[in-house]
């Protein structure tokens, strides 16, 4: 796993630094959303065809959102959560993971 970075979940969206995007989703214009176990994981979608959640672009920054109210309400996560993940990147997964994401 890499060093610590920070996820913001508010309101079935998900919040990322534009150096979190380019630090791991480089060029990239969607992402897959995963539950496993009490993790969140957010894994690179290489082909937009391939479906996922679009990466949108927030601010002149370059920070990026991902709205998925649907995803968060399906894994019991309301709409009134406003809360910091902690995330590292798990090479064997291939994903941006954060641990303990579902537990409230």
């Amino acid at each position: 796993m890499t060093e610590p970075t920070v996820l913001r979940l508010s309101r079935g969206s998900l919040y990322l630094t534009a150096e979190t995007c380019e630090r791991y989703f480089h060029g990239l214009e969607s992402v897959i959303l995963i539950r496993r176990e009490d993790d969140l994981l957010v894994l690179p979608v290489v082909n937009a065809a391939s479906g996922g959640y679009l990466l949108k672009r927030r601010n002149a920054a370059g920070d990026r959102v991902v709205s998925a109210p649907d995803f968060f309400r399906e894994h019991g996560v309301g709409d009134d959560v406003d809360r910091d993940l902690s995330s590292a990147w798990e090479a064997g997964s291939a994903a941006l993971t954060a641990s303990g994401a579902f537990r409230l």
